[in-house]
């Protein structure tokens, strides 16, 4: 895998605060309570591919192989990787005890989960 690239195509969530996890990670639960979210590594790849997928997020903590095998086919689609929560955080808004990536199918979805990792959704003036 060539690491430079997986390295451009990660967003990560620096200094997150609580507030800010817990919004994202509401919005994670959401899609997935109404169906316009997937739930792991492979359903993340099967919807990738059927060019169904707007962004993925991707736990920083998963494993290699989770990850080796999710993002470069998420960099090849162009499909845009936010790593969020740890696998546990992720898990846990899906009912379940980790989950190394949630893929968000629906375009408005993946435009508030863009907002709350760029400081937009929460109400507060971006400096």
């Amino acid at each position: 895998m060539q690491e430079a690239g997986i390295a451009n195509l990660r967003r990560m969530l620096p200094n997150v605060d609580a507030v800010t996890e817990r919004q994202l990670l509401g919005l994670v639960g959401l899609g997935l309570r109404a169906r316009t979210a997937v739930l792991g590594v492979d359903r993340v790849r099967d919807a990738a591919r059927r060019g169904r997928l707007a962004l993925a997020v991707v736990a920083p903590d998963a494993a290699r192989n989770s990850l080796d095998k999710v993002l470069p086919l998420l960099s090849a689609k162009r499909i845009e990787v936010v790593m969020g929560p740890a696998a546990g955080s992720l898990g846990a808004a899906a009912g379940r005890d980790s989950a190394a990536a949630i893929g968000i199918l629906d375009p408005e979805l993946a435009r508030g989960i863009r907002r709350i990792v760029q400081g937009k959704g929460t109400g507060r003036q971006s400096a």
